[in-house]
């Protein structure tokens, strides 16, 4: 298992036909591959998905800010 506090890892994912690069610390893509095959889509769907509430925000926070936060109110709401 990687150590939580590892830095943050980039990778690509498309999103409505174009690429963008994220940087997630390594436990943050685990808990987004995790949530996407809970809800049996690719990460690249569920990141689509985390995008367009985001951009719904009065302040929109970065991407990846929008996708940790997410992760971390949807586990909360699961407990």
């Amino acid at each position: 298992m990687t150590p939580p506090y590892h830095p943050p890892v980039k990778r690509s994912v498309a999103i409505a036909g174009h690429k963008t690069s994220i940087s997630l610390e390594p436990l943050f893509w685990t808990m987004l591959k995790e949530a996407a095959a809970t809800r049996d889509m690719p990460i690249a769907a569920l990141v689509t998905e985390i995008d367009a509430e985001r951009i719904k925000a009065d302040t929109p926070p970065g991407l990846a800010s929008a996708i940790r936060i997410w992760l971390v109110s949807n586990a909360v709401d699961r407990t």
